[in-house]
C-alpha cells in the first residue's frame, strides 16, 4: 500500500521530522522510551466551581452544566483586580474563524488586556497551517511565551524530549493542591488534565472539551413529516429508518458521510473507541470483527441508496446538506447543536433537531464513544518562576467559568459595542461577532457549558443527551498515553486505510482486502504502536 498525503499531512510530517532533527542536533533533545515518556505525575486536584446555581448542574462523571439564562448580576471573576500585571505575554495559537480585528480596533481585546493586567499578544495562524507553523517555530528556537500544542497523535513534533528541553515542567505549580492558587484552572476536570502529563511531569494546560462526545443529530421535523419513529431500537430498525426517510425525487437521503456512518454502526456493535484494552493487551478498532461487520453494513446502506449521492466524492458539505434537509441523520460535535439552529432555523420553517442514541445491533443499547477530553494544550517556554506564575495567573483568568463577568467578556465582549442584553442574556452585535473570535479558547477555557440564549429550551434537550451519553461512555484508553511510532506514522497509515475502507463501503473494493490491509498495517507500524501502548499502560498502572 502506498500512502497518499493531504497537504496538511505532508506539512505535518515533513515539518515534524525537521523539528526533531534540529533539536537532536542542538544537543538538548534526548529521545526517551515509551515507558519513560509515560511516567506518572500527580494530577491537579479537581475543585469544581460552585458560584452559579443551576437546575442542570455538572456532574463528577462528566455531564456538562446547563443554563437557560445568563445571571442578571454576573459574579466578579477577579475581585482582587488584574491578576497578571507585568510584561506582555505572547501566545501562539490557531483559529477556525476569520481572524478578528487587531487589538487597536478591537474593544473586546482591549478590555480583556485591562482585566488581565498585561497585553495578551495572540499570534494567530489558520488551523490548516498550524501544524507546520508549530514545527518550524520549535525548530527555529525563537519561542513565544506560550503556544498551543496539538495532541501528539496529530503532531509528530510534540515529543516528550522536546518538552523537557524547551518547555516548563509545571508540576510544582499545578499538581495536587498546588493548583488552589489558580481556582479556575482547578475547575477543569481531571480527565482533561491527564493528557498533559508526559515524561513524568505536567507540561501543559488543557483546553477542555465535554466527555459526552457529539450526538447523532436527527432532523426531527423531516422524520416527523413521514410519521416515523426517530429512535430505532436495533440495526434492522435503523436501516429501515434510513430507507424510509430517503426520497431521491426530493433530494433527501439518510446520511452523507461514510466515515461518520461507520462510527455510528460501530457504536451499535459496541466497538472499541480507537483501542480496546484487556488486562494490559491492546487491540486496534480496525482489527476487530466489529469493524468488518461495520464495513459490510455501510456497504449495504450505500447499495440501498440511503447515502447522499456525493457522499464519497465531495467533502466539506455534510453540515450544509443536513441543515438544508438533503440528509436527515448526521453525527457531529456538541457545539454544532447551537450552530445548526443559528445557521438554518431562521430560514427553515419548523426546523427541529433531535438526537439518536446508538441502539444495540440486535436490540438494547449501543455504546457512546467518549469525546476527546481536550482539544489541545498550552505549553509554556522555560522561564523564571515569577514569569511562569504571571502566565499561569493570566491563564487562570481565561478559564473563568460561566456566570462570571470574565466569561461574559471572553464570549460576548463589551456591553454596547459587542453585545446588547435581552432580559439578562447577551446578544452579539455585528461588531461583537467579529471581535469575539479572538481565540482565547485555544489558550485555555472554562469547562464546556450548555447555553443557547436564542432558544433556551434547546438546553434541556442538550442536557438530557449528556446524561444519556455519560451512562454509555466507552473511553479511548490511549488518549493520555504517548506512542512515538503512532505520532510519526499514524496519519500516513490512516489516510491509506481510509481510502481502503471507503472503497469497501462504496463497493469498489471487496471486503476480503481488509484482511490484507490489516496485515500491512501490523507490519508497517501497528505491532510497534501496540507494544508501545502496552509499555505506556504498564508505566501508568504499575
Amino acid at each position: 500500500m502506498k500512502p497518499s498525503l493531504s497537504r496538511r499531512g505532508l506539512l505535518t510530517s515533513a515539518a515534524g521530522i525537521t523539528a526533531g532533527l534540529t533539536l537532536a542536533g542542538c544537543g538538548d533533545y534526548r529521545p526517551v522510551s515509551a515507558k519513560a515518556a509515560n511516567a506518572k505525575a500527580p494530577l491537579p486536584s479537581y475543585i469544581p466551581y460552585r458560584g452559579v446555581p443551576t437546575s442542570m448542574p455538572a456532574t463528577a462523571d462528566g455531564v456538562a452544566a446547563g443554563h437557560l439564562h445568563y445571571p442578571a448580576h454576573p459574579v466578579e471573576a477577579l475581585p482582587d483586580g488584574p491578576p497578571a500585571r507585568g510584561p506582555a505575554i505572547d501566545i501562539m495559537t490557531l483559529i477556525f474563524n476569520p481572524v478578528p480585528p487587531p487589538v487597536e480596533r478591537n474593544v473586546m481585546w482591549q478590555a480583556l488586556n485591562r482585566s488581565i493586567g498585561c497585553d495578551l499578544n495572540f499570534q494567530i495562524t489558520p488551523v490548516a497551517d498550524y501544524p507546520s507553523k508549530f514545527a518550524v517555530t520549535i525548530a527555529g528556537g525563537d519561542l513565544p511565551d506560550a503556544m498551543l500544542m496539538l495532541p501528539p497523535s496529530q503532531n509528530s513534533a510534540a515529543t516528550p524530549g522536546m518538552l523537557d528541553a524547551l518547555f516548563e515542567d509545571l508540576t510544582e505549580h499545578l499538581s495536587g493542591d498546588n493548583i488552589r492558587d489558580y481556582p479556575y484552572l482547578a475547575n477543569i476536570p481531571s480527565a482533561s488534565w491527564a493528557p498533559c502529563v508526559l515524561g513524568g511531569g505536567i507540561y501543559a494546560i488543557p483546553m477542555p472539551r465535554p466527555l459526552s462526545g457529539g450526538p447523532v443529530f436527527t432532523r426531527l421535523d423531516l422524520i416527523g413529516k413521514r410519521g416515523l419513529d426517530p429512535n430505532p431500537k436495533s440495526w434492522p430498525e435503523f436501516f429501515q429508518l434510513c430507507q424510509d426517510v430517503t426520497d431521491p425525487k426530493h433530494n433527501q437521503y439518510a446520511m452523507g458521510d461514510p466515515i461518520t456512518a461507520f462510527d455510528t454502526v460501530m457504536q451499535m456493535l459496541g466497538g472499541p473507541n480507537k483501542w480496546r484494552v484487556e488486562e494490559g493487551r491492546f487491540t486496534w478498532w480496525f482489527e476487530t470483527e466489529e469493524a468488518r461487520q461495520t464495513l459490510d453494513a455501510v456497504h449495504r446502506m450505500t447499495k440501498a441508496g440511503v447515502m447522499h449521492p456525493d457522499a464519497y466524492s465531495v467533502t466539506g458539505k455534510v453540515k450544509d446538506w443536513f441543515g438544508t434537509g438533503q440528509i436527515v441523520i448526521n453525527p457531529d460535535g456538541p457545539v454544532a447543536w447551537n450552530d445548526f439552529y443559528t445557521m438554518y432555523a431562521p430560514t427553515t420553517k419548523g426546523f427541529e433537531l433531535g438526537y439518536m442514541m446508538a441502539p444495540g445491533w440486535d436490540g438494547g443499547e449501543g455504546v457512546q464513544w467518549q469525546g476527546q477530553s481536550y482539544y489541545g494544550m498550552l505549553i509554556l517556554k522555560k522561564a523564571p518562576k515569577a514569569r511562569v506564575k504571571q502566565i499561569l495567573r493570566a491563564m487562570n483568568a481565561l478559564a473563568s467559568p460561566f456566570g462570571t463577568d470574565g466569561f461574559l467578556l471572553r464570549k460576548y465582549g463589551v456591553r454596547g459595542a459587542d453585545h446588547t442584553v435581552k432580559g439578562s442574556d447577551p446578544i452579539l452585535t455585528p461588531k461583537g461577532q467579529a471581535e469575539v473570535t479572538l481565540p482565547t479558547i485555544f489558550a485555555t477555557d472554562a469547562p464546556f457549558t450548555l447555553y443557547y440564549p436564542a432558544r433556551p429550551e434547546v438546553v434541556r434537550a442538550q442536557y438530557a443527551f449528556q446524561k444519556e451519553a455519560i451512562e454509555r461512555l466507552v473511553p479511548n484508553p490511549t488518549e493520555d498515553l504517548y506512542s512515538p511510532t503512532n505520532a510519526k506514522m499514524s496519519a500516513l497509515l490512516q489516510k491509506t486505510l481510509d481510502d481502503t475502507r471507503k472503497g469497501i463501503m462504496q463497493g469498489r473494493v471487496p471486503l476480503k482486502e481488509w484482511d490484507e490491509a490489516m496485515r500491512n498495517w501490523r507490519k508497517q507500524a501497528g505491532d510497534t504502536i501496540r507494544a508501545e501502548y502496552e509499555q505506556a499502560w504498564e508505566a501508568r498502572h504499575s
